[in-house]
């Protein structure tokens, strides 16, 4: 007897495994690009590089793999595909002893022969050197921009400038100063995914940036509306006032429903970048400012910037929300007091149907006597006189009143079914 598993458990459990670090020692050049690809462009770039992977005599990823090495005869591919993007690393033996003697651009051949996945966002030029060949690093980079540290343990130098050279790539230097290959593997991969998640945080500044104009004018309207309900009386102006709150509100919903996704994805990836340079456990290396210090500088208020933009859109959001609130019950009480209107004329005008109705009965009684006493009267003067003990007109007067008060008895026994109303039965 076997137990089953949960159809999500080798997922799960492969997932921990996922982009595991590979062991590198130096001389070693490793070109690194991250793509943009949405779920089309990341399906057409699968297929490319498994047909690129086939035609060198490799299998190539299976239809669920999300990542993907490859050795060449002078080279190593690693492949991986994000929720919105796709980096290749290229890692490229490369005898130079001197930092970046080659440029980059020299370099990326290889990559040329494969169709681009998507629009470019992120291309570093990592050279990995030991201690002894990495000579006067400091003058590869931007002193004005320039970034170093030391590894806690000491055992590695890393350097950047965060500046794309003429080739296009950004430089980042790794002395090697003892480390195993394994402890290199995974130091520089941190590195690549600090400069790739670190660029992609940045996305959001100018989405945050566009919709500055847009939620200030939200704002002011917003302002402008509030300080009119104080004012505004009448059910007309408090609708006009809610119409108004309704397209203010359409705008922000609109906005913040585009910028869901490259806010939260902003936040996601600064976390990740906090998380990264927290791993590196840097030291100073003569005065000179660490990742953290420049990130702190740079890209936290970048970021800042994001959550701020978002916080007021929920904040306005709010707002609005409660603003609406309000100016439904002031309609709505509007409403309401018109209704009473309405139904206290109606009621007025049934009023007056009833007394009317009333009038037109009485008159019907007086006219269906009339009629009814001259049919009764053809008959008596048909009669010869002597026929009655009475002189004919009292007879004639009685019958007219016998007439009167039974059409008036029919009348209002007809009145009398009409107003009574079904009893309601108990439901229970």
């Amino acid at each position: 007897m076997t137990l089953e598993p949960h159809p999500l458990r080798g997922a799960v459990l492969g997932e921990v495994h996922a982009r595991p670090f590979t062991a590198i020692s130096p001389p070693l050049r490793i070109l690194h690009f991250a793509f943009m690809t949405d779920a089309e462009l990341a399906a057409r770039d699968r297929a490319a590089f498994g047909e690129f992977v086939a035609a060198r005599g490799h299998r190539g990823p299976d239809a669920s793999s999300k990542h993907y090495r490859v050795a060449f005869a002078d080279s190593a591919l690693r492949w991986e595909q994000h929720a919105e993007f796709t980096t290749y690393t290229w890692e490229l033996a490369n005898p130079d002893k001197t930092p970046f003697a080659r440029p980059g651009g020299d370099l990326q051949k290889a990559m040329l022969q494969l169709p681009q996945p998507g629009p470019l966002m992120v291309s570093a030029d990592l050279h990995l050197l030991a201690e002894a060949e990495g000579g006067e690093w400091q003058k590869v980079f931007d002193p004005a921009s320039l970034v170093a540290f030391e590894t806690e343990a000491g055992d590695a130098l890393a350097a950047t400038d965060f500046h794309a050279a003429n080739d296009g790539f950004v430089r980042i230097l790794v002395i090697d100063r003892g480390m195993s290959p394994l402890r290199a593997g995974m130091f520089v991969q941190q590195l690549l995914e600090l400069e790739t998640y670190r660029t992609f945080c940045l996305l959001g500044l100018p989405e945050a940036q566009r919709l500055q104009p847009v939620v200030r004018r939200i704002e002011q309207s917003l302002g402008e509306i509030t300080a009119e309900m104080t004012t505004s009386e009448g059910l007309a102006a408090n609708k006009a006032l809610l119409h108004r709150l309704m397209a203010v509100a359409g705008e922000l919903e609109a906005g913040a429903t585009q910028s869901q996704f490259r806010f939260g994805a902003t936040r996601a990836y600064s976390e990740i970048v906090r998380a990264r340079l927290a791993s590196l456990r840097e030291r100073p290396v003569d005065g000179l400012q660490t990742m953290t210090a420049f990130m702190d500088r740079r890209l936290m208020p970048a970021m800042r910037t994001c959550y701020s933009m978002q916080d007021r859109q929920t904040d306005l959001s709010y707002k609005l929300m409660h603003a609406a609130n309000l100016l439904r019950t002031r309609v709505d009480i509007d409403v309401e007091e018109q209704n009473g209107n309405l139904l206290m004329a109606m009621n007025e005008r049934t009023r007056l149907q009833l007394r009317l109705q009333q009038t037109v009965e009485g008159l019907s009684i007086a006219a269906i006597s009339y009629y009814v006493a001259n049919l009764l009267g053809y008959v008596l003067e048909i009669l010869p006189e002597t026929a009655f003990p009475f002189d004919v007109k009292y007879i004639k007067a009685a019958m007219i009143v016998a007439i009167v008060a039974a059409m008036t008895l029919v009348v209002l026994r007809i009145r009398r079914k009409h107003s009574e109303r079904p009893s309601v039965k108990n439901m229970e």
